[in-house]
């Protein structure tokens, strides 16, 4: 199986598309800070102004833990995208190119050719996330240094910097597993497709149909909401609460897990009964 996996590996980031999401993700952090840099104290300046009257700000509040925050919140909409990049054309790419036969003629079960594709493919969705980890939060303490967290929602919450780090790990942990989803969503769909560009576009269509349905339709699809995968894209930000609701949290994940279970699932189930013919 590792042989396998260092094969996928090298399939996956031997192709251009592969930087594409790193790039993105490069040119997007370092636009944020730069404008953060230049602009940062307005901003902040405009969005609690109203609060100045009462209370008294001291301290760096632009720092690399405010930037990380904004980046989050900027960047969450767009990795779906960037993992559909690679995971949608795993097993689409192969049978695009017409390898799918020469690979099976190898005395390796399609059960163990899947899983070392999509273990592959879940280590590039991990790398994406640790890289803008890295550039946001390492680069912000380089540039902005540290200080408390202001969390501007529709109420204001203050986190002291000794309490922020764990929030960010948690709050990237929580990431990797709705990324997983994902990316097991544009897996699933590139098992069904023998061109990768309907992968691609299904996963984020699907994503986003279901997302713009469930706010617009809200009355309608409330019964439904609770038990979507979407629902959950952005509930890494229960983090940034003083008192988290372990609830809802718990909730999100079993979601997640239970919809990574069904993707591979109905992957491993189709592909294994599909007749290869390319």
């Amino acid at each position: 199986m590792g042989n396998l996996i260092r094969i996928e590996l090298f399939k996956i980031f031997s192709k251009g598309r592969t930087y594409i999401g790193f790039a993105a993700i490069a040119l997007i952090v370092v636009t944020i800070q730069i404008g953060i840099y230049f602009e940062g104290r307005e901003i902040l300046d405009f969005a609690i102004q109203h609060l100045k009257e009462n209370f008294v700000f001291e301290g760096n509040l632009i720092n690399a833990y405010l930037i990380t925050h904004i980046i989050l919140n900027s960047l969450f909409i767009h990795i779906p995208f960037l993992i559909a990049l690679v995971t949608g054309d795993l097993l689409a790419g192969e049978a695009n190119s017409g390898t799918f036969r020469l690979l099976l003629t190898r005395p390796v079960s399609r059960t163990k050719l899947l899983t070392s594709k999509f273990i592959s493919g879940w280590i590039y969705t991990m790398s994406l996330l640790i890289f803008m980890l890295i550039l946001s939060l390492g680069v912000g303490l380089a540039i902005f240094g540290t200080g408390d967290l202001i969390v501007l929602k529709s109420t204001i919450n203050i986190f002291s910097s000794d309490d922020v780090l764990w929030r960010f790990a948690s709050a990237y942990g929580f990431g990797i597993i709705t990324m997983t989803a994902v990316a097991a969503l544009s897996f699933m769909l590139s098992a069904f497709s023998d061109n990768s560009i309907g992968p691609i576009i299904g996963t984020v269509a699907i994503i986003i149909g279901i997302t713009v349905i469930s706010t617009i339709g809200f009355t309608l699809m409330e019964p439904v909401n609770p038990y979507l995968f979407t629902n959950y894209l952005t509930s890494w930000k229960l983090f940034f609460e003083h008192d988290i609701n372990t609830v809802e949290l718990t909730r999100a994940i079993i979601v997640e897990l239970t919809y990574i279970v069904v993707f591979l699932g109905t992957t491993f189930v189709y592909f294994n009964r599909k007749d290869i013919l390319s």
